[in-house]
């Protein structure tokens, strides 16, 4: 199978994939990824397994299950390592408890507020960051200033054309043909 495969033959690739399907399983066993349950890391595996099958040179003196095993074994590290990487995220949606009649409660419902005016906040603060350091790197001097107070990138309060002026000992049209 293995010739007739370096030969371009897809029939024996997929017969060879099919038959080490077990080998998936059985490394599969090994491992426990948090948030994949025993399906998902067979699924993981079998990734492996073809990626394996298809990059296997016959030359090589290592045996088409044991270099399979070699690369199932790292897709469900890579698998694992991305699982370490996501530890500490938490979504708004995720289960944290159980009220008292037994329905789950999420992080949202514990807030109480409306889930797009939570999104919302969380966009506007992004937003307002990347706004923050655009004029940070773009304005200089009392540009950057009049801009930074008309719009609240200071201390999120945004002063009138007349208060930016006064503070700044500067003409209101200045200030007008900043905005």
């Amino acid at each position: 199978m293995i010739e007739r495969m370096t030969q371009g033959d897809h029939e024996a690739r997929e017969t060879l994939i099919a038959h080490n399907l077990r080998l998936c399983a059985h490394i599969a066993r090994k491992y426990t990824v948090p948030g994949c349950d025993r399906d998902d890391l067979i699924s993981i595996g079998t990734v492996g397994l073809i990626k394996g099958v298809n990059t296997f040179k016959p030359g090589s003196g290592t045996q088409l299950s044991t270099y399979c095993a070699r690369c199932i074994e790292n897709e469900i590290l890579m698998c694992l390592r991305a699982s370490q990487k996501r530890k500490g995220e938490m979504s708004l949606q995720d289960p944290i408890g159980m009220d008292s009649e037994g329905n789950e409660i999420t992080l949202i419902d514990v807030l109480g507020t409306d889930e797009n005016e939570v999104h919302g906040q969380v966009e506007r603060q992004v937003s307002l960051q990347t706004v923050r350091r655009l004029v940070g790197t773009c304005l200089r001097g009392r540009e950057r200033t009049v801009i930074e107070m008309r719009y609240g990138l200071l201390d999120g309060r945004a002063y009138a054309q007349q208060e930016v002026a006064a503070r700044l000992g500067i003409s209101r049209s200045y200030v007008s043909r900043r905005r």
